[in-house]
């Protein structure tokens, strides 16, 4: 069975990626969880991980510890997680790899954080640059493959597990949305799994 080390719901946006698509994908898996931020969580994340970052899958003697990494391992066992058509897995695993090593911006001035409310207007021309694009690749997807389903491909894929941490950072910060953007958001909020990162976040406030 994997095994999955995560950190807080709240802050970490890398673990929601693969954590949501391994729940969507229906796969049985044992969660690690390591609280961030502590005097302790850099030594406790190097007992699972050699990169000593988190996300990490362990799979028996097979240790991946990059988000879109495991993403991919865990397709391997529930291809469903990519697009059917070879041209839509292409761009899904591009958008994806966007969103993997892109929006700079975004990260440092938007970062996820579930519980909090703080409408954000002022932002800089990159910040605005990096929302701007992300949305044309919602509209861009869902004009296409809005009639195979409500997701950003038709079908839950990894794309939409690699852009789930934008749907808790538009909604803190109150970026306004085109009705098909919203729309997916709205389906990623209503998904249990999401729901149920979303509770755990909440819990972790007051601990």
């Amino acid at each position: 069975m994997f095994k999955l080390v995560i950190g807080d719901r709240n802050y970490s946006s890398w673990s929601l990626r693969p954590w949501l698509a391994i729940k969507q994908a229906g796969l049985p898996f044992d969660e690690i969880y390591i609280r961030l931020r502590n005097a302790g969580t850099r030594s406790e994340i190097y007992k699972y991980s050699p990169s000593g970052k988190i996300p990490c899958l362990i799979d028996g003697e097979t240790v991946v510890w990059d988000s879109l990494a495991i993403c991919e391992y865990v397709a391997e066992s529930s291809p469903s997680l990519w697009p059917s058509d070879r041209k839509s897995r292409a761009e899904a695993r591009a958008i994806s790899a966007e969103m993997h090593s892109g929006f700079g911006a975004l990260r440092q001035s938007m970062p996820m954080e579930i519980h909090a409310s703080k409408p954000y207007d002022d932002r800089t021309a990159e910040v605005g640059a990096d929302i701007a694009r992300i949305v044309s690749i919602w509209e861009s997807c869902r004009s296409r493959f809005a009639k195979s389903g409500p997701f950003l491909f038709g079908t839950f894929t990894v794309a939409d597990a690699m852009f789930a941490p934008v749907v808790w950072r538009f909604l803190t910060y109150a970026v306004e949305l085109p009705p098909a953007s919203r729309a997916w958001v709205e389906t990623m909020c209503a998904l249990p799994a999401m729901q149920e990162w979303r509770k755990g976040a909440l819990a972790e406030k007051g601990q």
